[in-house]
């Protein structure tokens, strides 16, 4: 099976400068594939690349083993895209612009009108769709931009910054249709916010200045993390006994006292272990709670970066 989009050496120079450079990568078909950078980091740069908006300077780009050219609108059915600033009529309905949309793609009577019902419920619009779209809140607009990009029944869909200016609520909703395209369509969606990728791709990238930085896994993104976190609570006053013999060890970056309770930055966590075990055994120290962190896509997200500089 080809993958749902291959990037191979790709380019975009603006003026002597590579918005996007040399970036490689591949999305498997039926993932929800996190594109996370910084801003300015090229994220809105490569997607309209995919899709056929902007030329590249140099490499290729192919969906589903076939070869996008600029301007070309070969891909038009099986893809759909959302732009990181969309517009709309605001004079029309929800079910009106829909409608419109759909007419795009050659669709019309019943086949139409049970797609736009089918959107409408998934994006939770159904009590809304006779509204005036200039009367929706930011989070509707949004989710109204993610059912247009899904009326021509897409295999991939790709999203630019879907939830970088909405609020809490407006953007777990988004994020929430998102997951329930899991195993049903390729999702792309490009985003700076770490929480709302960790939450809900299987396959992310990093990209920074234009290059890539990492690429894998949710699973094995999460065990690269050099430095981890261990949190301690004693069930006595043992934190100065206990930090003082702690303190030295090659494996602890920092420790945080607070009360009867440590956090202690490890750089080797079974070193960090081993050594911990050791201390409270000689002491006699009893514990109340001991939690290994599990590392964040934040803490793999800035190892990442940083090690690009």
């Amino acid at each position: 099976m080809n993958p749902a989009v291959t990037i191979r050496n790709l380019v975009k120079n603006y003026g002597g400068v590579n918005a996007v450079d040399h970036l490689n990568l591949e999305v498997p078909q039926g993932s929800i594939y996190g594109f996370l950078g910084p801003n300015g980091a090229g994220k809105t740069t490569t997607l309209k690349m995919i899709v056929g908006l902007t030329d590249p300077t140099e490499g290729e780009i192919e969906l589903f083993g076939n070869k996008v050219a600029f301007g070309s609108d070969a891909f038009r059915e099986e893809i759909g895209f959302l732009p990181d600033v969309p517009g709309f009529y605001d004079w029309m309905t929800s079910k009106d612009y829909l409608e419109f949309v759909g007419t795009l793609y050659q669709l019309s009577g019943d086949v139409l009108q049970e797609r736009i019902k089918e959107l409408l419920d998934l994006v939770g619009l159904t009590k809304s769709k006779n509204k005036k779209i200039g009367a929706y809140s930011r989070g509707m607009k949004q989710r109204l931009g993610i059912a247009q990009a899904l009326v021509n029944n897409p295999k991939i869909i790709f999203l630019d910054e879907p939830v970088s200016a909405l609020d809490p609520i407006g953007r777990k909703e988004v994020m929430d249709i998102i997951g329930k395209l899991a195993g049903k369509i390729t999702v792309l969606f490009s985003s700076h916010i770490l929480a709302d990728v960790e939450r809900v791709c299987d396959q992310v990238v990093i990209i920074n200045e234009g290059k890539m930085v990492l690429q894998d896994s949710m699973e094995h993104i999460r065990q690269m993390a050099i430095s981890r976190n261990i949190e301690i609570e004693f069930e006595n006053d043992d934190v100065e006994i206990f930090t003082s013999e702690l303190e030295g060890d090659s494996s602890v970056d920092s420790i945080e006292k607070m009360m009867k309770r440590v956090v202690i930055k490890s750089n080797d966590l079974n070193q960090s272990r081993i050594k911990i075990n050791q201390v409270l055994n000689n002491n006699h120290i009893l514990l109340k709670k001991f939690i290994i962190q599990e590392a964040t896509l934040e803490d793999i997200f800035i190892q990442a970066v940083n090690g690009n500089d």
